[in-house]
């Protein structure tokens, strides 16, 4: 299939959408002659839950890195809240991720020999602001929001996989973030506590008015969002709501 004839979704500047959280227009993404984003267009409305699905190799997770500015586009272009990734500095989209980007890993990313807490602390190390104490109590109230306000002081090591992606999440949450970005975040758990770790991530996007985007295999997962976006081969195959 051609990327003339492949089905994609219409960018928003075409169809009028005012201030989207994510815009992503003909974005395309090599790793030497391997071609992993052919062509993706998507856009991603403030406050909207989006699950985005494929078969591994797809390219999913690697539109979710560009999106979080984590790797750059080799064409097209990204705007996050209205703002254009392109020659951005490392140090000015290092700040635009503090700001307003969250992102859950699928392997949890926790810092071993910190604590929980440390943990959540940790995207807040180099701020000035707010003060120290405010900022100690913000993550004490987020674990205690994920059901950890008893093992603030455990290290990754002594919790169980749910709950280290609770700590993971929290630690996400940290800087009020407009977007929040997960790779799998139940890949890694039984379906128990994967279920309750998306009704988590659903809860306090919620209560937080975050936009969430959820790279998923699991169709269990994407039935609970807004609208899915299924991608193959490097485009965007399908996207309905």
């Amino acid at each position: 299939m051609s990327d003339r004839t492949a089905p994609v979704e219409t960018p928003s500047s075409a169809r009028g959408v005012k201030d989207p959280a994510i815009q992503v227009e003909n974005v395309r993404k090599r790793y030497g002659a391997l071609e992993v984003l052919k062509g993706v267009n998507l856009t991603v409305a403030v406050g909207q839950f989006t699950a985005i699905m494929g078969k591994s190799g797809s390219g999913k997770s690697t539109l979710l890195g560009v999106i979080a500015g984590l790797e750059p586009p080799d064409e097209g272009g990204i705007r996050i809240m209205g703002q254009n990734l392109a020659g951005m500095s490392d140090r000015d989209m290092a700040e635009l991720r503090r700001r307003a980007i969250g992102i859950v890993f699928q392997g949890f990313s926790l810092i071993p020999s910190l604590s929980a807490l440390d943990n959540v602390l940790l995207p807040t190390f180099f701020a000035a602001q707010p003060p120290a104490a405010e900022r100690r109590q913000r993550a004490v109230d987020l674990l205690k929001q994920v059901g950890l306000g008893e093992r603030l002081n455990y290290r990754p090591s002594a919790l169980s996989g749910g709950e280290q992606q609770r700590v993971a999440i929290a630690r996400a949450l940290m800087n009020g973030p407009s977007i929040l970005l997960a790779d799998e975040p139940t890949g890694n758990l039984d379906q128990e506590t994967g279920t309750a770790v998306l009704d988590l991530l659903l809860d306090l996007g919620r209560t937080h008015g975050t936009t969430l985007v959820i790279v998923t295999h699991d169709p269990d997962v994407a039935a609970k969002a807004g609208r899915i976006v299924e991608m193959k081969d490097g485009r965007i195959s399908d996207a309905r709501s």
